[in-house]
């Protein structure tokens, strides 16, 4: 067998395999002997079929079979054993290939398209200067919060009559329009004349009004309607609703039984340390939301300054093939940037991993499994019930779905690793901002 590569350009190359009759030949035979002693044929004994009669019968599939296996071994080997930093994977040349007669040729050649990354370098310094954005949590937000956790927990009535602060189920509808949608306003949220027009109401009733000025904005009306924000802003002029029905919220009261609901029983004793919790628990939030967009700003800078070179026509060569009917080239001029995007992000954080020696063991994984299993189900408490028992719950997670749910724990856990040490090598300066400060940055830096 003859292989070798052929560099078409740093990013290109074709990889080219003959094979010889001596290098299948052995194999074929001996699955042809195989064959012979598990055949049932008719008017042969199990065990008694000639080897001829198999080779007639079967010969060229076998062949066929056999002639693909060595190609597929012999070029992962080839990629593996020369180091070759490949993306996607290797295209035959189906032209070449169907080509091919396999009842008189004994030797065969085979090409395999490959697209390739040469090495690269990065800058992992404390030169890299990023921006994180820390929300601060502001008393208004903390009272709004305890609001909505004293309706979320009160007593719920149907009167009759709405008034300002209810709740309204019904049906919405353009003026002229055919397809009403079920709706759900809360008129607590609307300003005082939105609040008067649907104040006074009774089931059925069906009130008319311009949707822009019930709604202050795109997401608003979205919400309103079932649409997204994209879909909302179309959306103008008269709508009717109809009442079906009404219900309203007497609040909790700030009791031991609010604190019981809300943080589990006896996690806080008083209004100071509900509502310290409270706000432990937006920080918490906020924080995520905080982390997250600086993650995003990292992936966004390494992305734009790091310099690779990538096989952009095998790519989207690749994508074709691999994504069927699915992938067309609409869909390649609208998300190959994206796609390449991701795929270079991707080699980034292995090179860094690699440069690193950042590492998973399976312990780590299997520790992460089982805090996964103690946030859903009520922390520590819940590790003192089952006991030795979390262990097995654990290992049976990560073997289900034939590994999947262990390599999808590997790679996040592979992934806050690779963001950890990222995070504390570059410089970061923090700039409290507010909510609505916050969400303006998150708009402005949607990339």
């Amino acid at each position: 067998m003859d292989i070798t590569l052929d560099k078409k350009s740093t990013t290109d190359g074709l990889i080219k395999i003959t094979l010889s009759e001596s290098d299948y030949q052995p194999k074929v035979e001996e699955k042809i002997k195989s064959y012979a002693r598990k055949a049932s044929i008719k008017g042969f004994r199990q065990g008694k079929v000639p080897t001829g009669v198999i080779k007639k019968m079967f010969g060229k599939s076998i062949l066929v079979e056999e002639v693909n296996h060595i190609l597929s071994h012999s070029v992962s080997d080839y990629i593996k054993d020369n180091k070759l930093r490949i993306l996607g994977d290797p295209l035959p040349n189906q032209e070449k290939a169907n080509q091919i007669d396999w009842d008189l040729q004994k030797d065969f050649e085979f090409e395999f398209q490959i697209g390739m990354v040469d090495d690269f370098t990065y800058d992992l310094s404390s030169k890299v200067k990023l921006k994180s954005f820390p929300i601060e949590v502001d008393q208004k937000v903390i009272e709004d919060t305890i609001s909505d956790l004293t309706k979320r927990f009160g007593e719920v009535t149907h009167p009759e009559t709405s008034e300002a602060t209810d709740n309204l189920h019904g049906q919405v509808v353009e003026v002229g329009g055919e397809s009403p949608v079920g709706a759900h306003l809360e008129l607590s949220k609307l300003d005082k004349k939105a609040q008067a027009l649907f104040a006074g109401k009774k089931k059925d009733d069906v009130v008319e009004f311009d949707i822009r000025k019930v709604f202050e904005d795109d997401e608003a009306v979205g919400n309103f309607l079932g649409l997204s924000k994209d879909d909302a802003k179309s959306k103008k002029g008269k709508y009717s609703f109809t009442v079906t029905s009404i219900s309203r919220v007497a609040p909790a009261g700030l009791n031991q039984e609010l604190f019981d609901r809300v943080f589990g029983k006896d996690a806080v004793k008083n209004e100071e340390e509900f509502t310290s919790k409270v706000k432990e628990t937006i920080s918490g939030n906020y924080q995520r939301e905080t982390d997250h967009l600086l993650e995003h700003e990292i992936q966004h800078h390494f992305v734009e300054n790091t310099n690779i070179s990538m096989p952009d026509e095998f790519l989207k060569t690749w994508l074709k093939n691999s994504g069927g009917e699915k992938i067309t080239d609409d869909v390649l001029s609208k998300e190959f940037a994206q796609y390449k995007d991701s795929l270079k992000w991707d080699l980034i954080k292995n090179k860094i991993a690699e440069d690193l020696k950042i590492v998973v063991e399976a312990a780590e994984v299997k520790e992460k499994a089982k805090q996964m299993f103690l946030e859903q189900f009520g922390g520590q408490a819940f590790a003192a019930q089952l006991g030795d028992k979390l262990d097995a719950i654990a290992d049976n997670y990560l073997s289900d779905q034939e590994g999947k749910n262990f390599m999808r724990l590997y790679d996040q856990l592979r992934s806050e690793k690779i963001m950890k040490a990222i995070r504390e090598t570059i410089s970061i300066s923090e700039k409290p901002v507010s909510l609505d400060e916050f969400r303006k940055i998150v708009e402005k830096h949607n990339h």
